[in-house]
Protein backbone atom coordinates (compact mmCIF):
# COMPACT_ATOMS: atom_id res chain seq x y z
CA UNK A 1 0.00 0.00 0.00
CA UNK A 2 1.07 3.28 -1.29
CA UNK A 3 1.51 6.33 1.78
CA UNK A 4 -0.25 9.36 1.11
CA UNK A 5 2.97 11.35 0.07
CA UNK A 6 3.92 9.06 -2.65
CA UNK A 7 0.32 9.30 -3.54
CA UNK A 8 0.30 12.93 -3.75
CA UNK A 9 3.91 13.13 -5.37
CA UNK A 10 2.53 10.96 -7.82
CA UNK A 11 -0.08 13.60 -10.05
CA UNK A 12 -0.69 11.26 -13.28
CA UNK A 13 -1.69 8.67 -11.00
CA UNK A 14 -3.64 10.17 -8.11
CA UNK A 15 -5.90 12.26 -11.42
CA UNK A 16 -5.96 8.83 -12.59
CA UNK A 17 -7.63 7.40 -9.74
CA UNK A 18 -9.83 10.20 -8.84
CA UNK A 19 -11.04 9.76 -12.34
CA UNK A 20 -11.28 5.90 -12.13
CA UNK A 21 -13.17 6.31 -8.59
CA UNK A 22 -16.08 8.87 -9.98
CA UNK A 23 -16.90 7.49 -13.82
CA UNK A 24 -16.62 4.42 -11.62
CA UNK A 25 -19.33 5.41 -9.10
CA UNK A 26 -21.25 6.70 -12.41
CA UNK A 27 -21.17 3.46 -14.30
CA UNK A 28 -22.07 1.03 -11.91
CA UNK A 29 -24.75 3.14 -10.75
CA UNK A 30 -26.37 3.36 -14.36
CA UNK A 31 -25.43 -0.35 -15.43
CA UNK A 32 -26.58 -1.84 -12.31
CA UNK A 33 -29.94 0.33 -12.86
CA UNK A 34 -30.23 -1.31 -16.23
CA UNK A 35 -29.86 -4.62 -14.14
CA UNK A 36 -32.82 -4.31 -12.21
CA UNK A 37 -35.03 -3.37 -15.79
CA UNK A 38 -37.33 -6.58 -16.49
CA UNK A 39 -36.96 -5.42 -20.45
CA UNK A 40 -33.17 -5.42 -20.44
CA UNK A 41 -32.96 -8.76 -18.63
CA UNK A 42 -35.49 -10.34 -21.09
CA UNK A 43 -33.48 -9.15 -24.17
CA UNK A 44 -30.15 -10.18 -22.93
CA UNK A 45 -30.52 -12.57 -19.85
CA UNK A 46 -28.04 -10.72 -17.89
CA UNK A 47 -26.53 -7.31 -18.42
CA UNK A 48 -22.57 -7.03 -19.21
CA UNK A 49 -22.41 -3.95 -21.47
CA UNK A 50 -23.17 0.15 -20.80
CA UNK A 51 -25.87 0.20 -23.18
CA UNK A 52 -27.18 2.89 -24.82
CA UNK A 53 -29.99 4.59 -22.68
CA UNK A 54 -28.17 3.93 -19.12
CA UNK A 55 -28.31 7.00 -17.59
CA UNK A 56 -27.51 8.13 -14.14
CA UNK A 57 -29.97 7.71 -10.89
CA UNK A 58 -29.46 9.37 -7.51
CA UNK A 59 -26.51 7.55 -6.63
CA UNK A 60 -24.11 9.49 -9.20
CA UNK A 61 -26.05 12.92 -9.36
CA UNK A 62 -25.41 12.82 -5.56
CA UNK A 63 -22.35 12.12 -5.07
CA UNK A 64 -21.61 14.78 -7.38
CA UNK A 65 -23.55 16.63 -5.00
CA UNK A 66 -21.06 15.77 -2.47
CA UNK A 67 -18.07 16.77 -4.38
CA UNK A 68 -19.67 19.72 -5.20
CA UNK A 69 -20.17 20.60 -1.56
CA UNK A 70 -16.30 19.68 -0.76
CA UNK A 71 -15.46 22.14 -3.63
CA UNK A 72 -17.88 24.98 -2.75
CA UNK A 73 -15.86 25.23 0.97
CA UNK A 74 -12.07 24.20 -0.31
CA UNK A 75 -12.33 21.22 1.70
CA UNK A 76 -13.49 21.93 5.03
CA UNK A 77 -16.20 20.83 5.82
CA UNK A 78 -18.35 21.33 7.88
CA UNK A 79 -22.71 20.86 8.45
CA UNK A 80 -22.85 24.04 7.57
CA UNK A 81 -21.02 23.79 4.38
CA UNK A 82 -23.10 20.68 3.86
CA UNK A 83 -26.44 22.72 4.63
CA UNK A 84 -24.80 25.68 2.11
CA UNK A 85 -24.78 22.77 -0.86
CA UNK A 86 -28.49 21.22 -0.31
CA UNK A 87 -29.78 24.85 -0.37
CA UNK A 88 -27.88 25.92 -3.35
CA UNK A 89 -28.01 22.53 -5.00
CA UNK A 90 -30.88 21.28 -4.18
CA UNK A 91 -33.64 23.69 -2.98
CA UNK A 92 -32.63 26.81 -4.97
CA UNK A 93 -33.40 24.40 -7.78
CA UNK A 94 -36.56 23.37 -7.30
CA UNK A 95 -35.85 20.50 -4.94
CA UNK A 96 -35.14 16.61 -5.78
CA UNK A 97 -37.06 15.14 -8.74
CA UNK A 98 -37.64 11.56 -9.49
CA UNK A 99 -35.72 8.26 -8.38
CA UNK A 100 -34.35 9.39 -4.93
CA UNK A 101 -34.30 7.82 -1.69
CA UNK A 102 -36.88 8.38 1.04
CA UNK A 103 -34.42 10.28 3.24
CA UNK A 104 -33.08 12.45 0.51
CA UNK A 105 -36.66 14.00 0.16
CA UNK A 106 -37.19 13.97 3.77
CA UNK A 107 -34.25 16.00 4.62
CA UNK A 108 -34.96 18.81 1.99
CA UNK A 109 -38.81 18.75 3.56
CA UNK A 110 -36.63 19.46 7.05
CA UNK A 111 -34.08 22.33 5.72
CA UNK A 112 -37.46 23.90 4.63
CA UNK A 113 -39.23 23.79 7.44
CA UNK A 114 -35.75 25.10 9.08
CA UNK A 115 -34.93 21.55 10.80
CA UNK A 116 -31.08 21.36 10.94
CA UNK A 117 -28.20 19.14 11.16
CA UNK A 118 -27.90 16.79 12.62
CA UNK A 119 -31.91 16.53 13.76
CA UNK A 120 -33.12 16.48 9.62
CA UNK A 121 -31.17 13.33 9.43
CA UNK A 122 -32.67 11.92 13.00
CA UNK A 123 -35.86 12.94 12.48
CA UNK A 124 -36.17 11.55 9.32
CA UNK A 125 -37.89 8.60 7.64
CA UNK A 126 -36.20 5.11 6.51
CA UNK A 127 -32.47 7.27 7.62
CA UNK A 128 -30.59 3.66 8.01
CA UNK A 129 -30.53 3.20 4.10
CA UNK A 130 -27.16 3.58 1.91
CA UNK A 131 -28.68 6.56 0.22
CA UNK A 132 -25.66 8.32 2.45
CA UNK A 133 -23.09 5.72 1.81
CA UNK A 134 -23.73 5.62 -2.03
CA UNK A 135 -22.34 9.56 -2.29
CA UNK A 136 -18.97 9.71 -0.19
CA UNK A 137 -16.78 8.31 -3.10
CA UNK A 138 -15.49 12.06 -3.48
CA UNK A 139 -14.60 12.30 0.08
CA UNK A 140 -12.44 9.21 -0.66
CA UNK A 141 -10.35 11.13 -3.21
CA UNK A 142 -9.30 14.25 -1.08
CA UNK A 143 -8.92 12.28 2.08
CA UNK A 144 -7.18 9.30 0.26
CA UNK A 145 -4.66 7.54 2.19
CA UNK A 146 -6.12 8.64 5.17
CA UNK A 147 -9.17 6.57 6.18
CA UNK A 148 -9.77 8.27 9.58
CA UNK A 149 -10.58 11.68 8.36
CA UNK A 150 -12.11 10.19 5.24
CA UNK A 151 -14.79 8.47 8.05
CA UNK A 152 -15.13 12.16 9.76
CA UNK A 153 -15.89 14.44 6.65
CA UNK A 154 -18.24 11.23 5.71
CA UNK A 155 -19.77 11.49 9.04
CA UNK A 156 -20.11 15.04 8.66
CA UNK A 157 -21.70 14.81 4.86
CA UNK A 158 -24.02 11.75 6.27
CA UNK A 159 -25.93 13.23 9.22
CA UNK A 160 -27.72 15.60 7.23
CA UNK A 161 -30.18 12.78 5.82
CA UNK A 162 -29.28 10.14 7.94
CA UNK A 163 -28.41 8.40 11.78
CA UNK A 164 -26.52 5.40 13.14
CA UNK A 165 -26.31 2.63 10.65
CA UNK A 166 -26.53 5.27 7.86
CA UNK A 167 -24.15 7.28 9.10
CA UNK A 168 -21.60 4.40 9.73
CA UNK A 169 -22.22 2.85 6.23
CA UNK A 170 -21.23 6.41 5.15
CA UNK A 171 -17.97 5.90 7.25
CA UNK A 172 -16.89 2.84 6.07
CA UNK A 173 -17.20 3.15 2.46
CA UNK A 174 -15.94 6.46 2.77
CA UNK A 175 -12.74 4.80 4.32
CA UNK A 176 -12.65 2.05 2.26
CA UNK A 177 -12.30 4.59 -0.37
CA UNK A 178 -9.41 6.26 1.15
CA UNK A 179 -7.01 2.81 0.96
CA UNK A 180 -8.53 1.70 -2.24
CA UNK A 181 -6.86 5.42 -3.78
CA UNK A 182 -3.68 4.23 -2.09
CA UNK A 183 -3.59 0.97 -3.74
CA UNK A 184 -4.90 -1.09 -0.50
CA UNK A 185 -5.04 -4.82 -1.18
CA UNK A 186 -8.93 -6.33 -0.78
CA UNK A 187 -8.19 -7.38 2.52
CA UNK A 188 -6.99 -3.71 3.71
CA UNK A 189 -9.97 -2.00 2.34
CA UNK A 190 -12.34 -4.21 3.91
CA UNK A 191 -10.86 -3.79 7.55
CA UNK A 192 -10.75 -0.37 6.79
CA UNK A 193 -14.08 -0.41 6.14
CA UNK A 194 -15.01 -2.70 9.35
CA UNK A 195 -13.22 -0.35 11.86
CA UNK A 196 -15.80 2.24 11.25
CA UNK A 197 -18.88 -0.04 11.76
CA UNK A 198 -20.04 -0.40 15.26
CA UNK A 199 -20.00 -4.27 16.05
CA UNK A 200 -23.17 -4.09 18.04
CA UNK A 201 -25.37 -2.35 15.43
CA UNK A 202 -27.38 -4.32 12.69
CA UNK A 203 -24.84 -3.02 10.23
CA UNK A 204 -22.11 -4.40 11.99
CA UNK A 205 -23.71 -8.32 12.43
CA UNK A 206 -24.65 -8.25 9.10
CA UNK A 207 -21.82 -7.33 7.68
CA UNK A 208 -20.23 -9.99 9.71
CA UNK A 209 -22.95 -12.42 8.28
CA UNK A 210 -21.76 -11.64 5.00
CA UNK A 211 -18.19 -12.35 5.56
CA UNK A 212 -18.91 -15.60 7.17
CA UNK A 213 -20.57 -16.49 4.22
CA UNK A 214 -17.81 -15.11 2.17
CA UNK A 215 -15.30 -17.74 4.60
CA UNK A 216 -17.98 -20.63 3.90
CA UNK A 217 -17.86 -20.45 -0.27
CA UNK A 218 -14.95 -20.71 -2.41
CA UNK A 219 -16.54 -18.78 -5.19
CA UNK A 220 -19.11 -15.46 -5.61
CA UNK A 221 -21.19 -18.36 -7.38
CA UNK A 222 -21.33 -20.50 -4.12
CA UNK A 223 -21.69 -17.32 -2.02
CA UNK A 224 -24.44 -15.85 -4.47
CA UNK A 225 -27.70 -17.48 -2.72
CA UNK A 226 -26.67 -17.18 0.70
CA UNK A 227 -25.60 -13.49 0.48
CA UNK A 228 -29.65 -12.94 -0.80
CA UNK A 229 -31.45 -14.72 1.43
CA UNK A 230 -29.32 -14.30 4.58
CA UNK A 231 -28.85 -10.38 4.21
CA UNK A 232 -32.78 -10.11 2.93
CA UNK A 233 -34.98 -7.09 4.05
CA UNK A 234 -38.25 -6.27 3.43
CA UNK A 235 -36.78 -2.56 2.08
CA UNK A 236 -34.11 -3.26 -0.44
CA UNK A 237 -31.90 -0.58 0.03
CA UNK A 238 -31.15 -1.00 4.02
CA UNK A 239 -27.59 -0.44 4.57
CA UNK A 240 -27.69 -3.52 6.81
CA UNK A 241 -28.30 -4.93 3.35
CA UNK A 242 -26.49 -3.33 0.47
CA UNK A 243 -23.29 -2.39 2.18
CA UNK A 244 -22.52 -5.98 3.35
CA UNK A 245 -23.35 -7.10 0.23
CA UNK A 246 -21.17 -4.89 -1.95
CA UNK A 247 -18.39 -5.23 0.32
CA UNK A 248 -18.81 -8.81 0.15
CA UNK A 249 -19.05 -8.80 -4.18
CA UNK A 250 -15.47 -7.03 -3.82
CA UNK A 251 -14.24 -9.23 -1.91
CA UNK A 252 -15.47 -12.37 -4.06
CA UNK A 253 -13.95 -10.40 -7.22
CA UNK A 254 -10.58 -9.49 -5.45
CA UNK A 255 -11.55 -6.11 -6.53
CA UNK A 256 -11.48 -6.37 -10.33
CA UNK A 257 -13.59 -3.70 -12.14
CA UNK A 258 -15.16 -6.02 -15.05
CA UNK A 259 -16.10 -8.43 -12.87
CA UNK A 260 -17.38 -6.31 -10.12
CA UNK A 261 -19.66 -4.66 -12.44
CA UNK A 262 -21.03 -8.39 -13.73
CA UNK A 263 -21.66 -9.51 -10.35
CA UNK A 264 -23.13 -6.32 -9.27
CA UNK A 265 -25.16 -5.31 -11.98
CA UNK A 266 -27.17 -8.42 -11.98
CA UNK A 267 -27.62 -8.66 -8.65
CA UNK A 268 -30.98 -7.64 -8.32
CA UNK A 269 -32.00 -5.97 -4.88
CA UNK A 270 -30.28 -2.41 -4.97
CA UNK A 271 -28.36 -2.98 -7.87
CA UNK A 272 -27.38 0.45 -8.70
CA UNK A 273 -26.27 1.35 -5.61
CA UNK A 274 -24.33 -1.74 -4.83
CA UNK A 275 -22.54 -1.35 -8.54
CA UNK A 276 -21.94 2.65 -8.35
CA UNK A 277 -20.06 1.52 -4.61
CA UNK A 278 -18.07 -1.49 -5.95
CA UNK A 279 -17.45 0.26 -9.48
CA UNK A 280 -16.35 3.57 -7.06
CA UNK A 281 -14.08 1.17 -5.06
CA UNK A 282 -12.83 -0.77 -8.08
CA UNK A 283 -12.05 2.52 -9.87
CA UNK A 284 -10.14 4.41 -6.86
CA UNK A 285 -8.11 1.47 -6.93
CA UNK A 286 -7.25 0.40 -10.65
CA UNK A 287 -7.42 3.95 -12.56
CA UNK A 288 -9.44 5.25 -15.02
CA UNK A 289 -7.36 2.34 -18.06
CA UNK A 290 -9.98 -0.09 -16.12
CA UNK A 291 -12.61 1.30 -17.72
CA UNK A 292 -13.83 1.19 -21.36
CA UNK A 293 -13.22 4.78 -23.08
CA UNK A 294 -16.89 4.38 -24.91
CA UNK A 295 -18.48 3.76 -20.90
CA UNK A 296 -16.83 6.56 -20.03
CA UNK A 297 -17.76 9.28 -22.43
CA UNK A 298 -21.83 8.01 -21.86
CA UNK A 299 -21.47 8.88 -18.24
CA UNK A 300 -19.32 12.01 -17.87
CA UNK A 301 -22.49 14.12 -17.63
CA UNK A 302 -25.29 12.81 -15.26
CA UNK A 303 -29.06 12.92 -16.88
CA UNK A 304 -30.44 15.27 -13.87
CA UNK A 305 -32.88 12.46 -12.91
CA UNK A 306 -32.72 13.68 -9.54
CA UNK A 307 -30.30 16.73 -9.20
CA UNK A 308 -31.10 19.26 -12.10
CA UNK A 309 -27.31 21.13 -11.46
CA UNK A 310 -25.81 18.15 -12.21
CA UNK A 311 -26.47 18.64 -15.97
CA UNK A 312 -23.85 21.44 -15.84
CA UNK A 313 -21.01 19.29 -14.33
CA UNK A 314 -18.38 17.04 -15.92
CA UNK A 315 -17.25 14.33 -13.87
CA UNK A 316 -13.70 14.20 -14.88
CA UNK A 317 -13.59 18.20 -14.50
CA UNK A 318 -14.73 17.35 -11.20
CA UNK A 319 -12.46 14.46 -10.71
CA UNK A 320 -9.58 16.39 -11.36
CA UNK A 321 -10.80 19.40 -9.13
CA UNK A 322 -10.93 17.30 -6.21
CA UNK A 323 -7.10 16.08 -6.71
CA UNK A 324 -5.77 20.24 -6.72
CA UNK A 325 -8.24 20.24 -4.00
CA UNK A 326 -6.22 17.50 -1.74
CA UNK A 327 -2.98 18.57 -3.29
Amino acid sequence: MRTQDELHQDKALFTSKAKGCLIGLAIGDAMGDLGRSDAYRSRYGIVTNLYPGAKSTDDTEFGLLTARALLDCGGDLTPEAVLAAWQTHIIDQGGIFDRAGKPLYGAVENIKRGILPPLSGIDNVQNNDDGAAMRVAPIGIVAAGDPARAAELARIDAEISHTRDGVWAAQAVAAAMAVAMVDGSTDEILDAARTYIPTDSWLGRAYDRAMAICDAANSVEAAWEDLHTALWTPVHSMSAEAVPQTFALFRLTDGDFHKGMFWACNFGRDADSIAAMCGALSGARHGLDAIPARWVEQVRVASGVSLKFVMNEDVIALAEALVELAL
